[in-house]
């Protein structure tokens, strides 16, 4: 059967967490966001399981999803690191008692990434590697994603996952520099992409349409190939646009269209998510792709 796995997604109580990213337009996000609002949701796309991000910087993120680990849809957790900060972020890493880790972030947004080069923070991404810990990231500028490119070569056991289609520009359907970015991440065989729609250019975009989306769905499918991109909903902040069960159909209709094995659609669908974030079983295979793709990098 196969394993399909939402490999995106957030749960918040808004009293509780400030959500600095949230705008006056994102009314429809002004709400807490339970594990109860999601199973249906999973239940009518028949998705059945799920990886569950970070949404805030702060350590009291880290506690609110080790509460939500055990919920049993939960199959891998990514939670927060001060990143740009090595000596809190080893700290946070010591510290971290979250059932079904798999993975940290910071958000980023468009800032500068130059701390990515110090040897402390080589040293710290090392140490998450060693962890067997995958990194989320975004990079939109072209000063990011050269950040991140060098330190994807600097330490080649890291893998890390850009979200969000790594940002392409919806609102006018642009496409360069996206896709010489893309272009560039793709080359790196310790980098994994997400098709999803991160909150900016959903805040840009006038309205779901996923037309729009299918020359960029296109493009990074034939640069990563299905082995490196996983589907994820990044619910709720996609209910800005559309329904989750909508965006769920449309983008896997999107990458099925350009897939006819089953086994390629099997990886989109679940497969990669579970090698990558090693849910289970997944990760003896990850072991051995790890020691046949280091050094080439």
């Amino acid at each position: 059967m196969t394993k399909v796995i939402d490999a995106h997604h957030h749960f918040w109580r808004t009293a509780e967490q400030e959500q600095p990213w949230r705008q006056a337009s994102h009314t429809r996000l002004e709400r807490d966001f339970e594990p109860g609002d999601l199973t249906p949701e999973l239940d009518g796309a028949g998705v059945g399981s799920t990886v569950l991000m970070q949404s805030v910087d702060e350590p009291a993120e880290n506690q609110r999803l080790a509460a939500y680990a055990g919920d049993p849809r939960i199959a891998g957790v990514v939670a927060w690191l001060p990143l740009r900060d090595t000596a809190a972020a080893r700290a946070e890493l010591a510290a971290l008692r979250i059932p079904k880790l798999v993975g940290v972030r910071c958000l980023v947004a468009r800032d500068p990434m130059e701390w990515l080069s110090s040897p402390s923070s080589v040293a710290l991404f090392q140490e998450i590697a060693d962890r067997r810990l995958v990194w989320d990231v975004v990079p939109i500028t072209l000063e990011q994603t050269r950040a991140v490119l060098e330190l994807a070569k600097r330490v080649p056991t890291l893998r890390i996952v850009v979200d969000h289609l790594g940002r392409p520009p919806l609102e006018n359907q642009g496409w360069e520099p996206w896709a010489s970015h893309v272009r560039e991440l793709a080359s790196c065989p310790n980098v994994a992409l997400k098709v999803s729609v991160g909150i900016d250019a959903l805040t840009a975009w006038s309205g779901w349409d996923p037309s729009v989306l299918e020359p960029y769905v296109r493009f990074v499918t034939e640069a990563f190939g299905p082995r490196r991109l996983m589907l994820a909903s990044n619910w709720p902040v996609i209910l800005l646009r559309t329904t989750y069960h909508q965006a769920w159909t449309d983008l896997s209709r999107l990458v099925f269209d350009l897939l006819e094995d089953q086994e390629d659609r099997e990886a989109v669908l679940g497969g990669t998510a579970e090698r990558w974030y090693r849910l289970g079983a997944a990760a003896e295979d990850l072991q051995r792709e790890e020691v046949a793709i280091a050094p080439t990098i």
